[in-house]
């Protein structure tokens, strides 16, 4: 099968779009299935599909932002436009979880009768399918693009999926004991758990906002290109120092110190640090590395608190 590299249509700004379609398709099946049926699990589902096509819309708009190129305003690009998106759609799921526990808990106070059951099931799956084909395709393209907001968007319809079985198991319990609380039951777990995906979704969204440190094997990469340049040099001729990482989106940055000895030409110098550059640029796409040169006998000092991080690094690649 053939990787979303080879398909140009598989971009994050495609599948947005088509995400924000499928969202109108299920709004009006699972609308429907709660009209024909009157289950208030199935509303619920309803107004979960109405978070998805606004979160599909903010999506597409910050994905539009963050392809944005560099600026005098914003030198850096506008990569973190996407964690934007993704709290946005958390935000946006925990306001729903709460509405639909408030309709479950009147729904259980004043439990009504059910009608055209097998409708409702039959406009329910058809939407669940939809969701998890599309879902599917997101997870593939936001790897291969690395794209938080896409990634938020594929989970979220997953759990989209995860609830329309939820509902269903409680619509269908409801209707063969004639126990009409399951419905209602069904609706308040949904909830919950579209909650607890809208806090994670809104807390990894921090993280990146709040310039966390690039994945753990992304810094083992790292670290293992530096070790070869370090292992290249005559034993103690080369170090690195003060390696430190974020995330912006889609993507990464490493700033550190090469120490080199002091009677190298700046010519030297300058082509070391360039092989460095490209190697890492290779072996991690979508990396910007700053690199600064000093003499092997100076260190640099700054003024805030050790990073034991930074200085588990610096053993590593001594």
């Amino acid at each position: 099968m053939q990787s979303s590299s080879h398909r140009p249509w598989l971009t994050p700004a495609n599948l947005l779009w088509a995400s924000v379609c499928v969202a109108v398709v299920t709004i009006a099946l699972k609308t429907l299935a709660w009209y024909v049926t009157g289950s208030v699990g199935l509303l619920s589902d309803a107004m979960e599909s109405f978070v998805n096509l606004a979160s599909a819309v903010f999506a597409l708009a910050m994905v539009t932002v963050a392809q944005l190129p560099a600026d005098d305003n914003h030198p850096y690009g506008h990569h973190k436009a996407e964690y934007f998106s993704s709290g946005f759609e958390g935000i946006l799921i925990v306001g729903v979880s709460g509405g639909i526990l408030w309709a479950a808990v009147h729904r259980l106070l004043s439990p009504q009768p059910l009608e055209q059951v097998g409708w409702g099931l039959g406009l329910s799956v058809a939407s669940s399918a939809l969701n998890g084909l599309l879902a599917w395709l997101m997870f593939r393209t936001a790897r291969t693009h690395r794209s938080i907001a896409l990634e938020a968007d594929a989970r979220h319809l997953v759990t989209d999926v995860w609830t329309s079985a939820g509902v269903l198991v409680g619509l269908v319990g409801a209707t063969l004991t004639g126990w009409l609380w399951l419905d209602a039951v069904a609706a308040m777990v949904v909830a919950l758990n579209i909650l607890k995906e809208g806090v994670q979704l809104v807390w990894r969204s921090s993280q990146g906002l709040m310039d966390a440190a690039v994945e753990p094997e992304v810094q083992a990469t790292i670290d293992a290109t530096l070790q070869r340049f370090v292992s290249s040099q005559a034993p103690g001729a080369v170090r690195f120092d003060h390696v430190s990482t974020r995330r912006a989106g889609q993507r990464r940055f490493v700033d550190m110190h090469l120490h080199m000895p002091a009677h190298w030409t700046l010519r030297h110098a300058a082509e070391l640090r360039g092989q460095v550059e490209r190697a890492l640029m290779d072996a991690v796409p979508g990396l910007r590395a700053t690199i600064e040169l000093l003499p092997t006998d100076v260190e640099a000092h700054f003024d805030d608190r050790p990073d034991t991080a930074k200085d588990e690094v610096k053993a590593k690649v001594k």
